[in-house]
C-alpha cells in the first residue's frame, strides 16, 4: 500500500473504483487514503546521474586523411580527464595533431598502441562520461556508434543499461523498482600509482620523437624511456639516439677492459638485408608523386643574376641583428608575386573531377605560395598565404616561423594546405639546375639552385664578377604553353636583377 496526498486522491477514486467496484479503504486523515500499489502512479523524483560508458572516435582532421599515427598517450585506462584536457597526439601525412577530450570522465580503454595506425572515424578510447552531455554531442556518440556497438554486441544488454531504461522510459514502473548503482559501477577505482623506474625529470614530450628517430631507436634496439631528450620540452633527437648508443657501447667496452682475459678484436658487423614500411609523410610523396607523374611537364631554366640584391641586402643587414636579417629568399617570393599578377594563369588550379569530360582552370585570386623546407621528418610545403598583400620584411618573418614550425614538426594542417603555387629552394642544399615536379592540382613549381660566382662580361667588355642562380621552372602543358611560363620567367628574372624596379611597385 502507498500512501498519497490528497493532490491525486481524485484521479485515484475513479480508476480504483472501477476497478474493484468498491469504495477506498479510508485513512484517518481525510486528505490521504490508501491504495494498492499497482494503481499508484509514479512519483517525481530525481535520479543520480548516470554514467555512460562510449567510445570516443577519432574526428576527421582535414585534408581527406583517412588514417594517422598515435604518437604519444598523455593517459591510460582508470585516468580521469576534463574537458579540454589532452589524450593522445598523433601525426597525419605532414602534421602532428593532439587530440583533446570533450568530456569529463574516466578513460576505461585504450584502442591502440603508440606507433599504430588510427583509422578516422573508429573508436580511439572508451571513456566513461560523467558530465552533462549536450544534444549535438549525443547525436554524434549515437550516430558514431551504433554500427560499433551492433557490431561488437549486438545483444548484450548489461544490467546497468536496463536500470537507465526503466529510470527514465518506462513510466508504469515504480521507484523501488529500479535497482540502486552499486558503489564499484559509480566510481571506478583509482589505478595504484606506480613508482617511476626513471630517475631523471621528463619532459612534456619526453617519449615524442619523430618517425625516422623512431626507427633509429628501433635499429639500434633502445627504448626512447631510457634515452635523454635534448630537444624541445625533452623531445629525443637523431643526435641523442647516437649518443645514447655511443655511451652503450663504451660502457660494455668499459666492462670488457677491466676483464682480465686478454682482449679480441670485435667481428665486423654483418648488416643484412632488412624491410622498411614507409612513413607517413613518405606514403603521401609517393601517392602525390604517382598522380603528379601524369602531368606533361614543361621544363624551361635561366641564370638570374644576384648581384645588385645582395648589395642591397648586405647594406640593409649592416645595422640589424641575426633574426632580423634578410635573405634572398623573400626578395624572390615576392618577385614571383609580382610576376603572377601579369600572367594570372600560373597561379590557378586545374579542375578535372568536376566534369572529367570539360576540365576547366580554376584561377585563384590569393598568391599562397607554398615553399619547400627540409625538416627531421622529410620534405614538408607550407605556404604563405596572401603574399600579395605582404611586404618583403613581413614575408621574411613568416618563412621564418614556418620554417622553425616546420622543424620541431608543430605544422597544422591548415598550415600545408591551399597552395596556389610551389617554390622549391634546393640551393640551401646544393646543386645548381632541378627538375621539380608538379603538385597536381597546381600548374607550375619553380625550382631555385645554389648561387655561385662566376666571371662574366660587364656592358664594355670588362671582365666582371657575378653571383648568379639558375631558376628550374615546370608548367602543365596540358593548359599552359612555353611561351606564358617563358615570359612570366623572364617577368621574375627582371625584377631580380633591377631590384629597384621591384621595389618602387611594392603596395
Amino acid at each position: 500500500m502507498k500512501t498519497l496526498v490528497s493532490r491525486e486522491a481524485s484521479r485515484l477514486l475513479c480508476r480504483y473504483t472501477a476497478a474493484n467496484k468498491a469504495p477506498i479503504p479510508a485513512c484517518r486523515q481525510f486528505k490521504s487514503v490508501l491504495v494498492p500499489r499497482q494503481y499508484a502512479r509514479r512519483q517525481f523524483h530525481s535520479s543520480p546521474c548516470s554514467k555512460v560508458v562510449k567510445p570516443y572516435l577519432l574526428a576527421d582532421i582535414g585534408e581527406g586523411i583517412t588514417e594517422c599515427q598515435v604518437i604519444q598517450w598523455f593517459v591510460k585506462p582508470g585516468a580521469r580527464v576534463e574537458q579540454f584536457d589532452p589524450i593522445c597526439e598523433v601525426q597525419s601525412d605532414k602534421a602532428s595533431v593532439e587530440i583533446t577530450s570533450r568530456f569529463d570522465g574516466v578513460i576505461k580503454k585504450l584502442y591502440y598502441e603508440p606507433d599504430d595506425m588510427a583509422k578516422v572515424g573508429k573508436p580511439l578510447v572508451d571513456i566513461d562520461i560523467q558530465s552533462e552531455i549536450s544534444p549535438a554531442d549525443e547525436a554524434l556518440l549515437n550516430d558514431g556508434t551504433a554500427k560499433e556497438a551492433e557490431k561488437e554486441a549486438p545483444k548484450q544488454v548489461t544490467h546497468q543499461d536496463e536500470g537507465l531504461e526503466l529510470g527514465r522510459n518506462d513510466t508504469k514502473a515504480a521507484v523501488m523498482d529500479t535497482p540502486p548503482l552499486e558503489a564499484s559501477q559509480t566510481l571506478p577505482s583509482e589505478p595504484p600509482k606506480e613508482q617511476p623506474k626513471v630517475q631523471r625529470q621528463l619532459g612534456k614530450h619526453a617519449s615524442l620523437a619523430t618517425p625516422a628517430v623512431r626507427h633509429m631507436v628501433k635499429e639500434f634496439n633502445l627504448k626512447i624511456e631510457d634515452i635523454e631528450g635534448t630537444g624541445k620540452d625533452g623531445r629525443v633527437l637523431k643526435e641523442d639516439v647516437q649518443n645514447h648508443s655511443g655511451s652503450s657501447s663504451e660502457a660494455g667496452n668499459t666492462k670488457a677492459s677491466s676483464s682480465p682475459k686478454a682482449p679480441t678484436l670485435a667481428p665486423v658487423q654483418q648488416v643484412e638485408d632488412h624491410v622498411r614500411p614507409l612513413t607517413n609523410i613518405q606514403a603521401a610523396m609517393y601517392k602525390q608523386m604517382t598522380r603528379s607523374l601524369s602531368i606533361p611537364h614543361f621544363l624551361y631554366t635561366d641564370n638570374v643574376d644576384f648581384s645588385a640584391l645582395n648589395a642591397l641586402r648586405k647594406k640593409f643587414n649592416a645595422h640589424k641583428e641575426k633574426p632580423h636579417r634578410l635573405t634572398t629568399l623573400p626578395f624572390v617570393v615576392k618577385a614571383v608575386s609580382l610576376a603572377l599578377q601579369q600572367y594570372p594563369l600560373l597561379n590557378a588550379h586545374l579542375d578535372t573531377t568536376t566534369n572529367p569530360n570539360k576540365p576547366q582552370m580554376l584561377v585563384k585570386g590569393q598568391h599562397n605560395i607554398g615553399i619547400a623546407i627540409d625538416s627531421p621528418s622529410g620534405l614538408l610545403v607550407p605556404v604563405v598565404r596572401n603574399v600579395q598583400s605582404h611586404s618583403i620584411e613581413s614575408l621574411a618573418a613568416e618563412i621564418s616561423r614556418l620554417g622553425n614550425l616546420a622543424r620541431s614538426g608543430k605544422l597544422s594542417t591548415a598550415d600545408l594546405s591551399g597552395a596556389t603555387i610551389t617554390l622549391s629552394n634546393i640551393g640551401s642544399i646544393g646543386g645548381t639546375a632541378v627538375a621539380p615536379v608538379i603538385v597536381s592540382p597546381q600548374v607550375a613549381i619553380i625550382g631555385i639552385g645554389r648561387a655561385r660566382t662566376v666571371p662574366a662580361f660587364g656592358d664594355n667588355g670588362e671582365i666582371v664578377k657575378k653571383e648568379e642562380c639558375v631558376f628550374s621552372w615546370s608548367a602543365d602543358h596540358r593548359v599552359i604553353d612555353g611561351a606564358m611560363a617563358a615570359r612570366c620567367a623572364e617577368s621574375v628574372r627582371a625584377y631580380l636583377e633591377n631590384i629597384e624596379d621591384m621595389l618602387v611597385r611594392l603596395r
